[in-house]
């Protein structure tokens, strides 16, 4: 089997590399810029990210063949402000453009927000998808929801994936499945009391409610305070308050919880506080969504195969007929 090089940027604790290493891809340059994640990931991984990716001249980054990134997507969230690229984060993307003309790897995978797609009507990822085409990519794109991979969290993101090679992709197919929550939480008498809602705010949540819950559920409360007990997870935020997801209407998660639910292994070491430990999950991968994708990437990268001239039919895989009616002349 060949070894593909790769590179982790804005890595986070490393959730991307992860699915990666799967399929035997050795890292060999990593970048993030926040200590705590760093922290995590040289715990894991036994080496210390470079810090920001702005001090690091493209041509100076180790040769490898795929780059991976999960560049910030606060700039193009519902949660954030939306600014986009008038965010400083969003132009982090430029600097993916520029390792990307720098190097020439043979493949990348992006990550972000959904709403990256729609962000100033469509504008922003037309841009993105115009930037890389320019550099020579055959791109792919998809939202994938990490419910439909196997692990219990609502969670939808945009993929982005790129061969220098206009080769064939797919992406990974449904499991239409997910893990039950019993087998991600924790024993309540194994959980420190201090995770415990207050009474007060337990019957404020049990008052809330409109159905009869399942059991296990986690509680999602949207802004309009509406309360949904789920047999599964509403995506995981960095900057979700304490009780924006609790496990029963009783509890909030703990950090080893939130990692389950991103499908990290339980070896993985959490050696941050909590506070930090929900902002780096939050702001996480879903790993088995990763590796899922990387499967196909690799498949295709050995495989080679080249795209069949009836490509331009794909110009709609995307698109989204809803409303649409056809006419029969």
């Amino acid at each position: 089997m060949k070894i593909y090089k790769t590179i982790d940027l804005f890595a986070g604790i490393g959730g991307i590399r992860l699915g990666f290493e799967a399929y035997g891809c050795k890292n060999v340059f990593s970048s993030e810029w926040d200590k705590y994640a760093q922290t995590m990931y040289e715990a894991n991984f036994h080496e210390k990210p470079f810090g920001d990716i702005n001090d690091i001249d493209p041509k100076d980054i180790p040769e490898h063949d795929i780059l991976l990134a999960g560049f910030p997507c606060q700039p193009f969230s519902i949660a954030g402000k939306g600014l986009g690229f008038a965010d400083t984060r969003g132009t982090l993307f430029f600097n993916i453009e520029a390792i990307l003309k720098a190097k020439q790897p043979k493949a990348f995978l992006l990550e972000n927000v959904k709403r990256l797609t729609t962000h100033d009507n469509g504008n922003t990822f037309a841009i993105i998808l115009d930037k890389l085409n320019k550099l020579g990519y055959t791109v792919y794109h998809k939202v994938l929801n990490s419910l439909d991979y196997g692990v219990p969290q609502k969670r939808e993101r945009i993929y982005i994936v790129g061969f220098k090679n206009p080769i064939q992709f797919n992406f990974p197919k449904p499991l239409g499945y997910f893990k039950p929550l019993s087998e991600i939480l924790e024993n309540d008498d194994d959980v420190p009391s201090s995770y415990f809602l207050s009474d007060a705010i337990k019957q404020k949540r049990f008052s809330a409610l409109k159905t009869i819950p399942p059991k296990p559920s986690i509680w999602h409360e949207n802004i309009g305070g509406n309360i949904s007990p789920l047999p599964y997870s509403c995506a995981l935020r960095a900057g979700g308050s304490y009780n924006y997801l609790v496990v029963n209407g009783e509890r909030r998660l703990t950090s080893r919880e939130m990692l389950r639910l991103q499908g990290f292994p339980d070896s993985f070491i959490i050696n941050i506080p909590y506070s930090q430990a929900r902002k780096v999950a939050g702001n996480s991968v879903s790993v088995p969504v990763i590796k899922a994708i990387a499967g196909e990437m690799i498949k295709a990268l050995n495989e080679q195969q080249a795209i069949k001239q009836d490509k331009e039919l794909n110009l709609f895989e995307n698109y989204d007929w809803t409303g649409c009616k056809a006419s029969i002349r």
